[in-house]
């Protein structure tokens, strides 16, 4: 049953994606139907004897159901239509992965009873980081369009930019995001050692994920403290905001990806 609720979730954000703007009722109301039945197919899909289910296309798919629900938050104070255009194709995609890979059962026997808060935690700050993703790709195409000598017509994407706040109003947005995915995060990595330890019998575990977390948690201290005592804006900003993204997307998605697709290995 869950495998139909992520094609409909699926189909409905796609549908959401490509209405216009005039239809924002409808849009509300499809992007809210759709976010429920993902809610419903990623619990009933990560449940499982003894376990919980877990895997890149698990763990993808809750980052970007997250993701869905900070736009749906934020598009009722800011016009950010852009944000939809961008952010429900992704989650169309991310709403039929588990049906396709549905990843593998970790066993909950024995661990502690918080480790389900560790798995909670990680996922909000992969979704806050990847709505943060969101809004620094919707600033730079912002920007490019501003500094245009000869825009192009508005079509489409075109429309939905000329539409967001302005850019300060964009950037003090993105700061909140990061402030609030750094705290997630940091707290992820700390909880991660502590599991690390009962796990491996030591306190960090030397493999990808830990580097990958770890260099991504550095690249966004980086950019906070720039944004304190630098002043660290435009350019800078998106650009750090993107490396930290995309070390983050490389220390689980990724290397569960190739692991689960390429290797064919069961790795939790």
């Amino acid at each position: 049953m869950h495998t139909t609720y992520f094609y409909a979730a699926a189909l409905l954000y796609a549908v959401c994606a490509l209405l216009p703007l005039r239809q924002g009722g409808l849009i509300a109301a499809g992007t809210s139907l759709a976010w429920l039945l993902h809610a419903g197919a990623l619990w009933f899909n990560m449940q499982a004897p003894g376990g919980v289910r877990l895997g890149f296309a698990v763990m993808l798919s809750a980052a970007l159901w997250v993701s869905v629900a900070a736009y749906l938050v934020e598009n009722r104070n800011f016009a950010l239509d852009g944000l939809r255009r961008m952010v429900l194709p992704c989650a169309a995609v991310a709403a039929a992965l588990p049906a396709v890979f549905p990843g593998v059962v970790f066993q909950l026997k024995g661990q502690s009873p918080a480790f389900g808060w560790h798995i909670a935690v990680a996922v909000l700050a992969y979704s806050t980081l990847t709505i943060a993703a969101f809004h620094a790709v919707l600033m730079a195409l912002q920007e490019a369009r501003l500094h245009a000598r000869s825009p192009a017509p508005a079509r489409w994407l075109g429309r939905s930019l000329d539409q967001l706040p302005a850019l300060l109003t964009m950037e003090k947005l993105l700061f909140r995001l990061i402030g609030i995915g750094f705290i997630l995060l940091t707290l992820t990595v700390l909880s991660g050692v502590v599991f690390s330890e009962q796990l491996f019998g030591a306190a960090l575990k030397w493999d990808h994920k830990t580097v990958f977390a770890l260099l991504s948690w550095l690249l966004f201290g980086a950019l906070l403290a720039g944004r304190r005592w630098k002043g660290w804006r435009g350019k800078m900003a998106l650009r750090f905001t993107l490396a930290g993204f995309a070390t983050l997307v490389l220390a689980y998605v990724g290397s569960r990806f190739v692991f689960e697709v390429v290797l064919h290995r069961a790795v939790a």
